[in-house]
C-alpha cells in the first residue's frame, strides 16, 4: 500500500441532496448509501454550481465555476455556444495522472464534447453516455422525417394522452415515468468495478471514477425498486402548488409543460423518482463490496455525490433549469476515508461547492497544484480542524440557461437567497421564514437595502471569478444594482 490514497469517486446524475437526508420528504431508500454514512463526513449544504450537468461536471473537474472554465450548457446539443473547456483549463484527473496514478473513468462524461476522458489523464474502455457532439447538425438538413424518425409526434387532442405522457405538439410525446430502465449503468459499473481491481493490484495509487446516468429524468425504474415503495406513503412538497405568479414567466411556461399531469401522477411520478435513486444505491453497494475485495478500503477515499438535483415536483417541477430553487442546486456528498476521517458519522452544515472536490483530492493526494481554484480543500473539515468563522458565509450560482439561454445569477446566505435574473425580474427569498421559496419578496421596498447588499456580493464574486456578465448597454444592463455597487464600501449582511 502507498502512502498516497486511492480515490474512488462514484456520482449519481440528478439526485436531489435531501434524498440523503433523513428528515425529508425526499429521503430515498438507500441502505447502502445509509451504511456509507456512518462512517463517512455528509455535507448537508452541498451545491452545484450550474442546474446542469455539463457546467456542473467541469466544475467539479476543475475546480473553477462555469466563468471560469467555460462550460455553461450540453456541450453536445445542436445550438450549443461552447463545446470545450477554456484553452489552459487543467483537470485534477490530469495531476493524479502525472503523479503516477493508475486512473480510470467509466460511465458519464459530459465535460467536453471534443476531449474524452483520455485527453483529459483518464484511461478508459467504457464510456457509458458516448460523445455525442456528432449529434449537434442542423435539424432541418435530412428533412424532419428522417432526422426526427422513431418518434410519436404529439397532437393536440388531449384525450390521447396515456398515463405518465405529456404531449407536446410538433415534438415526441413525453413519457415522464414507467418501469423498465433506459440507461446502461450496469454496464458501467460492470466495468469501474472491473478496471478498480486490476488498478488495485497495480501497486501504484489509483483512482476510479464512476458516473452513473440516474436518477435522471425520464425515471424508468426496474419493477423490483418500484416495489419498495407504497404509492400511499408519497407525498407532494408543502409549495406544490405554488402559483410562481411573482416568479419569472418562464417558470410558470415550464411549469404547464408538466401541469398536464394529475396530482396522482405527480406523485407516482415521485416514487419512481425515489426508486430510481434505490436502483443507484444498488449499484453503489456493487461498487463498494468490490473494493472491500481489494483489501485496500481503509486507504480509499470514497466520494459519492450527484452532478445536480431535480425539483420533484416542487413549485409544479421537474427535472432541472433556470427556475432557480434551491432543490436544483442541491446534491448529496459524502466522504469516507477509514484511515484519514477525523469526523464519522457527522454531517456538516456548512456551505459546500462542486468546486471544492478539486482542491481536496489535490491536497489529500500531497499534490501541490500551482494554480488558482474558485473552490477551498475540504480537507479541514476531514480532519476536524475547522472553526466557526473559518469557511464561507454564501453560496454562489452562475447559470446562463441550459439550452434556453438567459443569464441567472444568485447569492445565497443563511438567511437570504437573491436572484438576479437578467432575462426576467429579480427574486428575493427569506429562507428562515419561507424555507420552500414560496414567496418571492424582491419587488417590496422594504427589503431594497436587502437587495442592494446581496447584489454587491454578488458582483463582488463576479469580479473575483472573471465574469463577463457585466455589459453596460441600455438594453441588457438591466440589473437593479449593476457591478458598480461592488467598487462600494462593503457591507455584511
Amino acid at each position: 500500500m502507498t502512502d498516497q490514497p486511492n480515490f474512488l469517486i462514484f456520482m449519481t446524475d440528478q439526485q436531489r441532496g435531501d434524498t440523503a437526508l433523513t428528515d425529508s420528504i425526499y429521503k430515498a431508500k438507500t441502505p447502502h448509501l445509509d451504511a456509507f454514512r456512518e462512517n463517512g463526513l455528509q455535507f448537508s449544504r452541498a451545491y452545484c454550481p450550474s442546474p446542469h450537468c455539463c457546467p456542473s461536471r467541469a466544475t467539479f473537474m476543475s475546480g473553477l465555476y462555469p466563468s471560469e472554465h467555460n462550460v455553461w450548457h450540453n456541450v453536445d446539443v445542436a445550438n450549443a455556444i461552447t463545446r470545450d473547456l477554456r484553452r489552459g483549463v487543467r483537470l485534477w484527473s490530469e495531476d493524479l495522472a502525472e503523479a503516477g496514478y493508475a486512473m480510470h473513468y467509466s460511465g458519464k462524461w459530459h465535460v467536453s464534447a471534443y476531449d474524452s476522458p483520455k485527453e483529459r489523464g483518464w484511461g478508459t474502455n467504457y464510456i457509458g453516455h458516448p460523445q455525442a457532439h456528432d449529434r449537434a447538425t442542423d435539424y432541418w438538413s435530412k428533412g424532419m422525417e428522417k432526422d426526427w424518425s422513431g418518434y410519436e409526434y404529439s397532437g393536440d387532442e388531449a384525450d390521447t394522452r396515456s398515463r405518465g405522457q405529456i404531449l407536446r405538439p410538433g415534438y415526441p410525446t413525453y413519457t415522464h415515468y414507467g418501469e423498465g430502465t433506459k440507461t446502461n449503468d450496469e454496464a458501467s459499473v460492470a466495468d469501474g468495478i472491473h478496471e478498480m481491481e486490476i488498478n488495485a493490484k497495480s501497486g501504484s495509487p489509483w483512482c476510479s471514477m464512476i458516473s452513473v446516468n440516474g436518477p435522471h429524468d425520464p425515471y424508468f425504474v426496474p419493477q423490483r425498486y418500484l416495489d419498495r415503495y407504497d404509492l400511499d406513503e408519497i407525498e407532494l412538497p408543502p409549495n406544490f402548488d405554488d402559483d410562481l405568479v411573482m416568479c419569472p414567466g418562464l417558470y410558470r411556461r415550464v411549469r404547464d409543460r408538466f401541469a398536464q399531469l394529475s396530482r396522482e401522477e405527480h406523485r407516482e411520478a415521485v416514487l419512481h423518482y425515489l426508486a430510481y435513486c434505490s436502483y443507484m444505491d444498488d449499484l453503489f453497494g456493487q461498487v463498494l463490496q468490490a473494493l472491500d475485495g481489494t483489501g485496500q478500503r481503509d486507504n480509499t477515499v470514497v466520494i459519492y455525490l450527484s452532478d445536480h438535483g431535480d425539483y420533484a415536483g416542487e413549485h409544479g417541477l421537474w427535472t432541472k433549469g433556470l427556475p432557480c430553487f434551491r432543490s436544483a442546486y442541491h446534491v448529496p456528498a459524502v466522504v469516507q476515508w477509514n484511515c484519514g476521517l477525523a469526523r464519522k458519522g457527522e454531517v456538516e452544515p456548512a456551505f459546500v461547492s462542486l468546486s471544492d472536490f478539486a482542491p481536496t483530492i489535490l491536497e489529500l493526494s500531497g499534490i501541490h497544484a500551482n494554480r488558482e481554484f474558485s473552490g477551498c480543500s475540504l480537507a479541514p473539515f476531514l480532519r476536524g480542524e475547522t472553526k466557526p468563522g473559518d469557511w464561507r458565509d454564501a453560496l454562489f450560482t452562475q447559470s446562463n440557461g441550459n439550452e434556453l439561454y438567459g443569464i441567472q445569477r444568485s447569492v445565497m446566505t443563511d438567511k437570504w437567497k437573491f436572484v438576479y435574473n437578467g432575462f426576467d425580474y429579480d427574486e428575493l427569498y427569506d429562507l428562515e421564514n419561507d424555507p420552500w421559496e414560496l414567496e418571492n419578496v424582491a419587488s417590496f421596498q422594504e427589503y431594497r437595502p436587502i437587495r442592494k447588499k446581496l447584489s454587491r456580493r454578488l458582483w463582488e464574486f463576479a469580479r473575483e471569478r472573471k465574469d463577463a456578465c457585466v455589459n453596460k448597454y441600455i438594453m441588457v444592463a438591466l440589473a437593479e444594482y449593476g457591478p458598480g455597487v461592488a467598487v462600494e464600501q462593503k457591507q455584511e449582511i
